[in-house]
């Protein structure tokens, strides 16, 4: 069995290398514990499938055309959690994880622990990634939701309900980016605030800045990568103030963005005249990822 093991996963290797995919060895990994039926490992795993082999070649073939994975899987690893997917909704992403970590520093710094009650927002949820991980690492957490696709809002609902059973609500809702239309959303979607965190990977990338990757050119839905204007940042700006108008002082906003935004999303969340404590958080491989800003307790006029 480890001889067909190994050979599937060199097989596999070569195969994702020779379609240009970067992480080929972590992919092969995952392709054959997936057709092993075997969970998270194959240490354990006694015997394999009489279609293990079908099965690894199916999702290769798949694969090097540039499907996602975690689109042929049906499922991706997020922090502790394997949520699952579907075709039409922007897939979770690693980089994304550091805003957890982001928020367990701040709840730290606050004195507080993560089992202590925590109110929060996903803004723009996509699969449900960053309010599913909440409810899973912070068990008093109650989340808030919303996407403006309702294929996205349904996965959400059940990525969140699996995280955290009754504590979460996602909603489908267009974000708007005028002030006036933003108070109006708030007490449409939001009757409960303050709160204490906002998260968000919201759409950011430039009108005409098209992804090379056809993974994401060609998978996730326009929408959800997009972020209105030619600079990209119509979205973003629209989630700074509406966690403006949501946290508490001292609240927390965490917001994913193209490398290439981070002063411009400093600059608007200073404009916004409610935010201290504004900075920029690198990615694992030290680029602009994170807007970090608290709420002022006392509000600039």
């Amino acid at each position: 069995m480890s001889q067909r093991v190994a050979l599937a996963r060199r097989n596999a290797r070569s195969r994702l290398h020779a379609a240009g995919i970067d992480s080929a060895e972590a992919e092969a990994r995952l392709i054959v514990t997936h057709a092993a039926r075997a969970g998270t490992s194959l240490v354990l795993l006694d015997e394999l499938p009489e279609t293990f082999e079908a099965d690894v070649d199916a999702v290769l073939t798949r694969r090097e055309k540039r499907e996602p994975l975690q689109l042929i899987l049906g499922e991706a690893p997020f922090r502790r959690l394997t949520l699952e997917t579907a075709r039409g909704v922007f897939l979770p992403r690693p980089e994304t994880e550091l805003a957890l970590d982001i928020a367990h520093t701040w709840v730290h710094d606050e004195g507080q622990q993560a089992s202590d009650p925590l109110r929060a927002l996903d803004a723009c949820t996509g699969s449900g990634t960053l309010a599913a991980a909440l409810l899973d690492e912070f068990p008093a957490a109650r989340v808030s939701a919303f996407d403006v696709n309702p294929r996205a809002v349904e996965l959400a609902q059940r990525n969140c309900e699996a995280a955290g059973p009754g504590r979460s609500d996602v909603f489908c809702a267009e974000l708007p980016t005028e002030k006036k239309e933003l108070d109006d959303f708030v007490r449409a979607y939001i009757p409960e605030r303050p709160l204490d965190l906002v998260l968000a990977n919201p759409p950011y990338i430039p009108a005409r800045e098209i992804p090379s990757d056809p993974e994401v050119r060609d998978y996730d839905p326009h929408e959800a990568l997009f972020g209105g204007g030619e600079s990209g940042l119509d979205v973003p700006g629209a989630v700074i103030e509406l966690a403006a108008r949501l946290l508490r002082p001292g609240g927390l906003l965490v917001m994913e963005h193209d490398e290439s935004q981070g002063d411009a999303t400093r600059a608007l969340a200073g404009a916004a005249g409610k935010f201290e404590m504004i900075r920029t958080a690198c990615d694992l491989t030290g680029r602009d990822r994170f807007l970090v800003a608290h709420r002022a307790p006392q509000v600039r006029e």
